[in-house]
């Protein structure tokens, strides 16, 4: 016990120190953004973070690397996720688990394609077409403490081109999780997205999407529910991004927030049901999502909640999710694990 406090404790630690190793962000202010964005069906029915949740897809283990275990051997993924505009979302990943090192691998690429747009120069003239997209690759290794802490650590280049505009950076992340198994209990750590700057935009360093993470998942020993209670952006309070000039000439400043509503929107909520053992059902509530894309005065139904369905067969695993940004706009994602390890 004493080494996994140390551990969590320079996890911390690293997580806070200033510098261009873990840059600062707020709302949109950050570059990479794309990270942000939910990679699989699971996390997006979620409610695009959680660090806890007890469940054998390996996509999870993209949101917190410590998630990865032997029971991921051979599981691969693929998931799909379609934007409006054109814009596409793909990620793939792998794990696998070395019996003699006792450590547990996976990894990963993520892609995010915006479509073409049209090229020109300053007075307007067209020179073309460019294609903007974003990617990451990454790897993941996790391995086992005593009987219940498990740590993990992603590695991951990321790269973004934005016709003549490109970027690139080199991040970490860094998780630990505690998992009683007996009681359904398990809780998980997370420090992502540090590092730094290979190459920026425009010659001016960038922040990066730097977040700590801090979840608990419980599920119930006598009835098919599993709960979530997932805080983020743990390293600033106010985490609301106001677009000040939109709002001044729409609706009038809006006033200061209150301590409960600024506390109110670092939580994600889950909920999952398990109404058969091949069957999985989860509705998730993202209070931040909510709060940044309601439009003032007006209804906006269930803006912030996500819904996902898993099919969980013996070598397969078939997911969906649909998560809605704004009222009456919702975004659909499937993925397809398979299990190459399976009998």
């Amino acid at each position: 016990m004493p080494r996994a406090a140390r551990l969590v404790a320079a996890m911390v630690l690293l997580a806070v120190l200033p510098g261009r190793t873990s840059a600062q962000t707020l709302g949109g202010q950050s570059a990479y953004g794309f990270l942000r964005m939910p990679g699989s069906p699971q996390m997006n029915a979620l409610g695009t973070v959680n660090v806890s949740t007890l469940t054998r897809d390996i996509s999870l283990a993209a949101g917190n690397p410590s998630l990865l275990d032997a029971s991921m051997h051979g599981q691969v993924l693929a998931s799909f996720n379609m934007f409006h505009a054109g814009i596409r979302q793909l990620h793939a990943m792998g794990g696998w688990h070395h019996e003699r090192w006792g450590t547990t691998f996976s990894a990963g690429a993520l892609f995010m394609h915006y479509g073409e747009a049209p090229q020109t120069d300053p007075a307007g003239n067209m020179l073309g077409t460019f294609r903007a997209l974003d990617h990451s690759v990454s790897l993941t290794a996790s391995r086992r403490y005593l009987e219940r802490w498990h740590y993990g650590m992603t590695l991951k280049y990321v790269g973004s081109n934005y016709g003549v505009f490109r970027s690139s950076a080199l991040m970490a992340d860094m998780g630990i999780r505690y998992i009683d198994s007996a009681a359904g209990f398990q809780a998980g750590f997370l420090a992502s997205n540090m590092g730094l700057q290979l190459k920026t935009y425009a010659g001016t360093g960038e922040d990066l999407p730097f977040d700590l993470q801090l979840g608990v998942s419980k599920r119930l020993r006598y009835a098919p529910f599993q709960f979530s209670l997932t805080a983020h952006r743990l390293h600033r309070f106010d985490i609301l991004y106001r677009d000040t000039t939109f709002n001044n000439e729409n609706f009038g400043a809006p006033g200061p927030a209150g301590f409960a509503e600024n506390l109110f929107r670092h939580f994600v909520f889950a909920l999952q049901a398990f109404p058969g053992d091949r069957v999985e059902l989860t509705l998730g509530f993202n209070a931040l999502r909510r709060s940044e894309l309601s439009v003032q005065r007006a209804a906006n139904g269930l803006t912030g909640f996500s819904f996902g369905a898993g099919v969980l067969l013996k070598r397969m695993q078939v997911r969906y999710a649909r998560s809605i940004y704004r009222n009456g706009i919702a975004f659909n994602q499937f993925g397809l694990n398979i299990d190459l390890s399976a009998d």
